[in-house]
């Protein structure tokens, strides 16, 4: 199957013309695209009233993911303002999402965030390319999304192992 030549990285000078809402669409869309070929099940609820946009699934394992976008930095600041928080300005808790992923339009890149980044913080402030920056470690950390390999435990006589229950 052949992708088309509309890549996401025209996808910044197109989203420019586009809304908030809008924009967030195409971000949610773009985020499906790349999850499905990164080997991940995407699935979207319907009607928009959860906390998430989207559902992943990598084997037995389901999350409960939140996409932010970003089409610019402020001119006054060398970095991009992710925002944490849903329409009311509440921040995001575990109870609601798993995961919180910011798509930079401009630097055409992922930020994947476990909810306890994000919990109780309004906004995230991401320098891409920055070395004293906190979350380097989560831009394109898509690893984080696959479970961790089964534990295997002893059998009691000693005998080789089981994986766990």
């Amino acid at each position: 199957m052949e992708i088309s030549a509309e890549t996401p990285l025209n996808e910044p000078f197109h989203s420019v013309k586009l809304d908030g809402k809008h924009r967030g669409e195409l971000a949610e869309l773009a985020f499906m695209r790349k999850a499905a070929t990164l080997g991940f099940a995407v699935a979207k609820p319907w009607g928009d009233c959860d906390r998430y946009d989207v559902i992943v699934r990598t084997g037995k394992v389901f999350w409960r993911v939140q996409i932010k976008s970003v089409l610019a930095k402020r001119p006054a600041r060398g970095h991009y303002r992710v925002k944490t928080t849903g329409n009311s300005n509440n921040p995001y808790s575990a109870d609601e999402i798993d995961f919180l992923v910011a798509y930079i339009f401009p630097e055409d890149t992922w930020y994947v965030f476990p909810v306890a980044i994000v919990e109780n913080r309004k906004c995230l402030c991401i320098k891409p390319g920055s070395k004293r920056s906190p979350y380097g470690q989560y831009r394109e950390a898509w690893r984080l999304m696959k479970p961790a390999e089964p534990e295997f435990i002893v059998a009691e006589s000693g005998a080789g192992a089981a994986p766990a229950p």
